[in-house]
């Protein structure tokens, strides 16, 4: 076959199985079999360059880099909705339409929590995607809209439209992107719809790629449809991506139905919306009800209440962070908040409280930010009583009172102490855990109870742990069997990357991935020490900052002392890249339920992140496989009731042998 009718072929079939997937949620191949295709096409179109077309699915990959957004005239205005709050202003909206249009029915649909794209189509080739700006003028995103797997490059019927909707980032893929970006010690967004305009506004169109972003389609210009349910099938039936949960309502009080039945699903929806979208279902009434200058009268938004809540802020206490970092956190009445009983949440630094003018006693609003960490949103002055603190910054640490330092351009007092007990705590509990060193089962607790006991002052010390093993068996709770597996987990833990002991360490904006580009620009620890401020703040993603702690760090004699113990005690202090071979399941999480006849846990394991998958202990709606082995727990019924794939052991072994 020649090279230009296997890329044609290829195109056809990876675009077929990708509209099965991303448009009808009804998947005909499996992901191995789609990214072995795509392989061959990308190697294809290397070849013969002549051959890549502007609606390959490769360009689902990105890779353009743009210096910036240009902006660009919508062909007609993209207009807001009209807001409503309350079913009585739904009944103000209805009565208005029953006066010109009596016998009008609605077509209500869900309010997606994203970002306004308009698309546009010349004889069937995605031409131009650009945001909604000011109704008249927006930017444009093409090349990141591109990527975004259930956008069709080219339509099946070559025509030439222009649609809009609403581009969003699932749920799973927000969870992901801030697990990502905590362990990076990057800022966390949000929520959903900061995450996805964030990501759509990357000029790099690879990084877009990667945050896995959605769109649903409502609104199709110069449509021929006599009603929008109509139209909604028009848009399905050319390749877009139409939510399926829209519903016909004749009257007002079916609105009402609707909206309490979708409030009630809201939360297992994998999409955050905040509202429903009432239309006029009929489209030859559009005219006779008329539009604003900002708002169509034929439609509005109905908002879902903010998911805030009112409690009482009983204190403030302090915590003190493994950098030396003070937080104060809000000891509230407690509260429930998103089906989870709230009775502490952040209140992040002086400026914040001063800010938001809170005091002790103040009756404050709290929501989960991003829907996981709570905090403290305002105060209610109008409702003070007598009984009122003002707030006042504490001046000395609350665990070993040492005098705090606020420094200069920082919002953040800390603790210089570097013998601050609550402060060497939790720098070994980040030590042990998983995105660190990751030293199996020595957890929060037991580092505590080593630590109040004397057997732990500082990281060193876990690798000092096996001389007391005789004192070691006697800890309550613990035992022979607990602390063999301790120190077993510590020996194999020597063995670990150098960027997990950088990581580790807990040096200042040095994250997962800050460790990982210094361990890879200086390859071994000594190297890392001696390297000079310039040096590091010339590394691409470095920067003044960063370089200026790691050498602050480094040149620190107590450090020195740390990492020099940490050497004598046999901790690898050399940086070896790591090869992953991609395959079924590389980016895959996987739990394991049962014992495997062919192999053990930790060899399953490492097969699986030698893929870059990773294994983990419990089942939960982020899960994707569950490696099913004989006489299987708990964990296989909760992943038949989350709809998780269940992959028996012998299709395991084919995977990974594949």
């Amino acid at each position: 076959m020649k090279p230009i009718e296997r890329v044609n072929q290829l195109k056809e079939i990876l675009n077929r199985a990708s509209y099965e997937y991303y448009v009808l949620d009804h998947p005909t191949m499996e992901d191995y079999e789609y990214d072995q295709l795509m392989e061959e096409l990308i190697h294809l179109e290397n070849e013969h360059p002549d051959l890549k077309t502007l609606d390959s699915p490769t360009n689902k990959i990105g890779g353009e880099v743009l210096d910036k957004f240009e902006k660009v005239r919508h062909t007609s205005k993209m207009m807001s909705l009209s807001d409503a709050f309350s079913f009585e202003e739904l009944a103000d909206f209805d009565g208005r339409i029953r006066k010109e249009a009596p016998d009008a029915t609605y077509c209500c649909e869900l309010k997606i929590d994203g970002l306004s794209v308009s698309l546009r189509y010349e004889e069937g080739l995605l031409v131009l995607a650009a945001t909604r700006g000011n109704g008249e003028i927006g930017e444009n995103i093409t090349s990141n809209v591109k990527t975004i797997k259930s956008v069709p490059l080219m339509l099946k019927n070559h025509e030439t439209l222009e649609v809009r909707g609403e581009i969003f980032m699932p749920k799973k893929s927000f969870h992901t992107l801030n697990e990502e970006r905590a362990l990076n010690e990057e800022e966390l967004f949000a929520n959903c719809r900061n995450a996805a305009a964030g990501s759509i506004r990357q000029l790099d169109s690879k990084i877009a790629a990667k945050r896995n972003l959605d769109a649903f389609l409502y609104y199709l210009l110069d449509d021929t449809s006599e009603t929008q349910s109509k139209a909604l099938e028009t848009m399905r039936d050319l390749g877009f991506k139409v939510n399926p949960l829209y519903k016909l309502c004749p009257t007002i009080e079916d609105v009402y139905a609707y909206i309490n039945a979708m409030a009630e699903a809201r939360p297992t929806l994998p999409y955050d919306i905040d509202g429903i979208v009432i239309k006029v279902n009929e489209k030859n009434l559009y005219s006779v009800i008329g539009e604003t200058v900002k708002y169509p009268k034929w439609a509005i938004a109905y908002k879902f209440p903010p998911e805030e809540v009112k409690t009482k802020l009983l204190g403030i206490t302090y915590q003190v962070g493994r950098s030396g970092v003070i937080t104060p956190v809000a000891n509230l009445k407690p509260v429930e908040v998103q089906g989870s009983l709230v009775s502490k949440a952040t209140l992040h630094n002086e400026d914040y409280i001063l800010s938001k003018d809170i005091h002790v006693h103040d009756m404050v609003i709290i929501r989960k930010a991003g829907d996981i960490i709570p905090e403290v949103v305002r105060s209610l002055p109008e409702e003070r009583g007598e009984d009122l603190i003002p707030f006042q910054m504490i001046e000395e640490c609350p665990c070993c009172h040492s005098k705090l330092v606020r420094k200069a351009k920082e919002a953040d007092y800390f603790c210089l102490n570097p013998d601050c007990s609550e402060k060497q705590v939790n720098r070994m509990i980040h030590f042990a855990s998983k995105p660190a060193y990751n030293i199996d089962s020595l957890g929060d607790k037991l580092v505590l109870q080593l630590y109040e006991t004397g057997f732990l002052k500082n990281i060193a010390d876990i690798f000092t742990l096996k001389n007391h093993y005789e004192e070691l068996v006697l800890l309550p709770g613990l035992g022979k069997k607990s602390i063999d597996h301790l120190l077993d987990a510590i020996e194999n833990s020597k063995k670990n990357n150098l960027n997990q002991l950088v990581f580790g360490l807990g040096i200042r904006h040095c994250g997962a991935k800050i460790s990982t580009l210094l361990c890879k620009n200086f390859k071994t620890m000594d190297r890392l020490m001696e390297a000079k401020f310039e040096e590091l703040a010339s590394i691409n993603d470095i920067g003044d900052a960063i370089a200026f702690e790691v050498v602050e760090y480094m040149k620190n004699e107590e450090n020195q002392l740390l990492i020099q113990r940490l050497r004598e005690s046999g901790l690898n202090m050399f940086y070896q890249s790591i090869e992953i071979h991609e395959n079924y399941f590389t980016n895959k999480k996987c739990v394991l339920t049962g014992t495997l006849e062919s192999m053990g846990r930790s060899d399953a394991k490492k097969k699986i992140e030698g893929f870059g998958g990773s294994l983990s202990d419990s089942v939960s709606a982020k899960t994707d496989i569950l490696i099913l082995g004989a006489n299987p727990g708990s964990k296989l019924d909760k992943a038949k009731a989350l709809g998780i794939y269940i992959m028996e052991e012998s299709e395991f072994l084919e995977k990974i042998n594949e």
